[in-house]
């Protein structure tokens, strides 16, 4: 069956999903996960991509969970290569649900490097996820290494986080970084580590620490 000649089911939930209320576009696609049928696939997908609102966009993602697994897969691994950025963000984010590790090379580079905070900080999160050994933590954590010390407060601790979730793979990687010639990936890089040592430390007390170390390692030795 093509797009263009949908059963009934999936027009319904089209338009729905379609309606200026948020609850009402909620209710809808809690209605298509609980009673799920395979034309919706293709409807709750092309809404991820424009849906405006957060949490209606996490149940577009419950949704799709719902479904048969391989049949998502399939769909959601093109939207990794979408000219739209929330569609490679929200494609992303559904497969961090799903938790395949056979999706795990579908989290490319360019994804962990991509200009949109959001694609980049949903691929860190769902490659960490979905490392498949100890070679591809090492081999992912050398990839964000290149992100240290970008975006704000928020973005860096999404990063941390996933060095956090990666563990004895990224220390090598995260001990390096912490010689950058860069002051601001030193500082993110040793506040990581504190991370990664004591999840429970709270970041902002982190980075305020690793700041002060750094400023002072790089201040003048004045001799008395």
């Amino acid at each position: 069956m093509t797009r263009t000649s949908m059963g009934e089911p999936a027009t319904r939930l089209r338009h729905a999903l379609g309606a200026p209320a948020a609850s009402a576009r909620l209710q809808a696609a809690l209605t298509a996960g609980s009673t799920p049928n395979p034309e919706y696939v293709e409807v709750l997908m092309q809404r991820c991509a424009i849906e405006p609102d957060f949490f209606v966009r996490d149940m577009l993602t419950w949704a799709l969970i719902r479904h048969e697994r391989q049949a998502v897969i399939e769909r959601l691994l093109p939207e990794l290569g979408s000219d739209v950025a929330q569609a490679r963000a929200q494609a992303l984010h559904t497969l961090s649900k799903i938790g395949d590790p056979g999706t795990r090379p579908a989290v490319t580079p360019a994804l962990l490097q991509d200009d949109d905070e959001e694609v980049a900080r949903a691929a860190w999160r769902t490659a960490a996820g979905l490392v498949a050994d100890g070679r591809d933590a090492a081999r992912l954590a050398e990839t964000l290494s290149t992100q240290f010390d970008r975006g704000g407060r928020d973005l860096q601790l999404s990063l941390s986080r996933a060095f956090v979730a990666l563990g004895d793979g990224a220390v090598a990687v995260v001990e390096r970084a912490k010689a950058a010639p860069d002051a601001g990936v030193r500082a993110h890089a040793t506040a990581t580590e504190q991370l990664m040592r004591d999840p429970d430390l709270g970041f902002d007390v982190a980075i305020a620490e690793a700041h002060r170390v750094v400023a002072l390692r790089e201040a003048p030795f004045v001799e008395s």
